[in-house]
C-alpha cells in the first residue's frame, strides 16, 4: 500500500474562546527543565532532538493591542503573514515538537477569536490565529531566554480597518507559488502532473482512500475527547490492508498526521487513474441523539439543508489550515463543477447504495436517508467515482464509544471492502459480520 509519508512527532490542539476561564500563566523554570529532560534520546549529533520544543503559548489582551507569545527551547526562524476571507494571522516556523500544557485561551471579547497549531507540511509547523476583527500585525520579535523563560516569539496585534487589512493580506509570492503547485505535495507518491496513464500491476483495480482532515485540522471533536482526524486515519489504514489482501491496488492520501489540501486529495486520485475514491469522515450534530453512518455523493444541490451545511463545514478545511483561498486556483472558491460526465456520478451513486447495504449489517445506519448528496470539494473529480462516508456521529455517546473499538473498526472495514467487491462484481471473500459479532 503506497501512502503519503511525513516524518516527525505531532500533537495538535485547537484553542477556542473561554470567557469564564482565566489565561494560564507561563510554566515555571522547574517545569521547563523537566520538559527538556523528557525530550527523546540523543540523535547522534550531540543534541537530544532535531526539532525545537514548544513549551507554551499565551495571549495578553489589552485595550489597544494584543500580544501573542510562543515559548520555545531553542531559537527558530519565523515568518508571519495575514489572510482575509476570513481574517487570519499565520505564523510559520520549522517543524517543532509540541509540549504545550494548558495553553492560554483567548477571552473571545478581543481581536483574537481562537487559534490552532500543528504540522502543516513535513518540516513546517504553523499557528493560525482566527480574528474577530481586522488587525495590523507587527513583525514578530525573537527574545532570548530570561527570568526562567525560554526563547520567545512575540507577535503584537493592533486594531485596524478592514480596508487596511485587505491591502496587505495574502500569501508571500514564493509561498503561494509553492502551495498552488500540486506537485509539491504529491510528487513523492503520484505520477507527474498530467500523467494519468499509470497502469496498475496485473490490471488490478485502483482504490484511493482519503482520511479526512489531519495535521493542523483536527476535524470534529468527540464527546470523549477523540479527534476525527485520528479515527479516520486508523480506519483508512485498516480498510487499505483489507483491500490489498483482496487483490486491489491501494493508495492513501495520507498515512500520518499531516494536512493535505482538498485539491491535492482530488489530484492524488486522478494522478493514479483511480477506479474508486473513498473519503472517510466522522460527523457531528447539535442534537446528540442523532446517530448512524451515512454516505454522500456529489450533486449540484444538497439532498437537504443539513447535507448542504455539512458540505460547507467540510469544505472549510483549507481555511482552518491557513490555505490561501483567493485567486483562480482556489479548491473551494467554486464548489460545484462541470457535471457533464453523468456516468461517473451514476457509478458513484451505485457504489454508495452498495455501501449502505453492506454497512447496514455491520453498524448503525442513519435512519433517515443514509445515502445523501452534497457539494463536497473532495468529490469533484469528474472522471473518478467517489463517495464520502461519514462513519458516525462523534457528538453521539453511543457512536463515539463504538467507533473507538477495534472490533467495530475491523468490522466496518470489512463491510466497506465488501461494497468495493460488489462494485467491481467480485465475489466477497469475507462475509460481513453482524453487529453482535464479538470478533
Amino acid at each position: 500500500m503506497k501512502r503519503l509519508l511525513a516524518a516527525g512527532i505531532f500533537v495538535l490542539a485547537t484553542v477556542g474562546t473561554a470567557d469564564s476561564q482565566p489565561a494560564t500563566s507561563a510554566p515555571d523554570p522547574a517545569t521547563i527543565e523537566q520538559l527538556l529532560k523528557d525530550l527523546p534520546a540523543d540523535t547522534g549529533q550531540g543534541a537530544k532532538s532535531a526539532e525545537p520544543l514548544v513549551i507554551d503559548a499565551r495571549i495578553g489582551e489589552h485595550k489597544d493591542s494584543t500580544r501573542f507569545v510562543v515559548e520555545l527551547s531553542d531559537p527558530v526562524t519565523v515568518r508571519m503573514f495575514t489572510l482575509s476571507n476570513p481574517n487570519r494571522v499565520v505564523l510559520d516556523m520549522p517543524e517543532v515538537l509540541w509540549r504545550l500544557q494548558n495553553a492560554a485561551q483567548p477571552s473571545g471579547k478581543g481581536v483574537v477569536k481562537s487559534y490552532r497549531y500543528g504540522l502543516f507540511r513535513p518540516g513546517d509547523a504553523r499557528f493560525v490565529i482566527d480574528l474577530n476583527s481586522p488587525v495590523r500585525a507587527a513583525e514578530p520579535m525573537i527574545l532570548p531566554p530570561s527570568e526562567g523563560h525560554g526563547y520567545r516569539v512575540v507577535l503584537d496585534l493592533y486594531p485596524t480597518t478592514q480596508t487596511q487589512f485587505d491591502r496587505v493580506a495574502g500569501w508571500p509570492a514564493d509561498m503561494r507559488a509553492r502551495e498552488n503547485a500540486a506537485e509539491t505535495v504529491v510528487a513523492s507518491i503520484a505520477p507527474p502532473k498530467g500523467v494519468k496513464n499509470v497502469p496498475a500491476p496485473n490490471g488490478k483495480k485502483v482504490v484511493v482512500i482519503d482520511a479526512g482532515h489531519g495535521g493542523i485540522d483536527s476535524g470534529t471533536l468527540g464527546v470523549n475527547g477523540s479527534m476525527e482526524k485520528d479515527l479516520v486515519l486508523d480506519e483508512a489504514i485498516r480498510l487499505g490492508h483489507v483491500l490489498e489482501k483482496r487483490g486491489y491496488t491501494v493508495h492513501l492520501t495520507r498515512d500520518t498526521d499531516i494536512y493535505i489540501p482538498l485539491r491535492e486529495r482530488v489530484n492524488i486520485a486522478r494522478g493514479y487513474d483511480a477506479d474508486l475514491f473513498i473519503s472517510l469522515h466522522a460527523d457531528s450534530n447539535p442534537d446528540s441523539t442523532v446517530e448512524g453512518m451515512s454516505v454522500y455523493t456529489l450533486s449540484e444541490s444538497g439532498s437537504d439543508k443539513e447535507a448542504a451545511a455539512l458540505a460547507k463545514k467540510e469544505n472549510q478545511s483549507d481555511i482552518i489550515a491557513g490555505v490561501d483561498l483567493s485567486g483562480d486556483n482556489s479548491p473551494v472558491a467554486s464548489i460545484l463543477i462541470d457535471l457533464a460526465q453523468r456516468e461517473t456520478m451514476n457509478r458513484s451513486s451505485g457504489f454508495a447504495e452498495n455501501v449502505v447495504t453492506r454497512l447496514s449489517s455491520a453498524t448503525d445506519i442513519l435512519p433517515r436517508e443514509p445515502h445523501r448528496s452534497a457539494a463536497f470539494a473532495v468529490l469533484k473529480a469528474p472522471d473518478v467515482p467517489a463517495v464520502l462516508i461519514e462513519l458516525g456521529y462523534l457528538s453521539n455517546p453511543h457512536d463515539c464509544k463504538q467507533m473507538g473499538t477495534d472490533v467495530w473498526r475491523n468490522r466496518v472495514a470489512g463491510a466497506i471492502a465488501d461494497a468495493v467487491d460488489r462494485q467491481f462484481e467480485t465475489p466477497p471473500q469475507v462475509p460481513v459480520a453482524s453487529k453482535g459479532d464479538p470478533g
